[in-house]
């Protein structure tokens, strides 16, 4: 691991080769028995940090439903923080609506912002000095170098002969994080490997600046050059096909990915899973881009056990599914 962070996961994830549909997978839903996908990485960073500075108070942000939410409120707890987050609207989701029910039974506390332009002013007056902030989708340079690792991580894994070295990772991109710490990791760790960031929300333009920005400075933590800062940059690729209308609205392709992923064992999720994997599937299909791996994110862990303590949301909060 580059730099001190909490054991929160099992490494190395499983690699599975689905040869029907021309792709393989790396199998991060299986990182944490508590629960899973691609915040487990960042979140050993960043709570890490926060213990080491101190702090007994978490503060994130994101969408009602959050993945980044739920993740932290159960890391959260089990390592002893009180967590608080601002929660913002999104499209109607039953799994969004799990997610919530399972924080708020591990004593998340929810403030509701009233848009997505109101929620970072609305994060910033709840700072105390108690507080350590983890951004949205726990994407920043701390939290990617948990991806830095999760390249080297495959480095070895190609190296053992588990896979080939991938042409292309596929990978789901709503804060750009888990994309740019893959690509600064293939730098440090000289693969030709490049990554395609799947945009899952709106503006596009913006999500890919974000991306980048945080592949800079995550480079220049992890303590690469600026020449291979500036490779590593170049490696993210962002598609834009499966945004369709936006966060959280599923795409018909998602769906049809959606059955093709469960024929082979793979359980996906209509806001970011599915987009990404529907991308990956139709690389695999024009056969122009040689081996493809898709990261997989989701966390695939039981929430069933979590929901036997969790209550129906209040109407103030099931007003955030709309």
């Amino acid at each position: 691991m580059t730099g001190a962070g909490l054991a929160l996961g099992t490494y190395p994830t499983p690699l599975e080769h689905l040869e029907d549909l021309g792709l393989w997978v790396k199998r991060d839903d299986q990182v944490g028995a508590l629960y899973g996908g691609n915040k487990v990485r960042k979140l050993e960073r960043l709570l890490g940090a926060a213990r080491a500075s101190g702090k007994s108070r978490i503060l994130t942000i994101g969408a009602a439903g959050s993945h980044q939410v739920v993740a932290t409120a159960l890391y959260g707890r089990r390592e002893g923080f009180d967590v608080e987050a601002v929660l913002v609207s999104q499209p109607p989701s039953e799994h969004g609506r799990r997610n919530l029910r399972v924080a708020l039974a591990q004593g998340l506390e929810p403030v509701v912002a009233t848009s997505w332009p109101a929620a970072p002013a609305l994060a910033r007056a709840l700072v105390r000095g108690d507080t350590y902030f983890v951004p949205l989708g726990g994407s920043n340079a701390l939290g990617s170098l948990g991806f830095v690792d999760a390249a080297n991580e495959l480095a070895g894994q190609v190296s053992s002969g588990a896979m080939p070295e991938p042409d292309v990772v596929v990978v789901a991109m709503g804060s750009g994080g888990t994309a740019a710490g893959l690509a600064v990791g293939f730098e440090a760790a000289g693969m030709r490997t490049r990554v395609v960031g799947v945009a899952i929300s709106q503006p596009v333009p913006v999500l890919a600046a974000m991306a980048r920005r945080v592949a800079k400075k995550t480079a220049e933590r992890a303590g690469l050059s600026g020449a291979q800062a500036a490779r590593a940059v170049k490696r993210i690729e962002v598609d834009r096909r499966w945004v369709g209308r936006g966060y959280g609205w599923p795409l018909p392709e998602g769906q049809a990915a959606i059955d093709d992923a469960a024929r082979a064992g793979v359980v996906l999720d209509p806001t970011y899973t599915a987009k990404a994997f529907a991308c990956a599937l139709s690389l695999a299909r024009a056969r122009q881009v040689g081996r493809i791996l898709y990261w997989h994110t989701l966390s695939t862990a039981p929430l069933e056990p979590l929901l036997m303590d969790a209550r129906e949301l209040p109407p103030e909060l099931e007003r955030l599914f709309r």
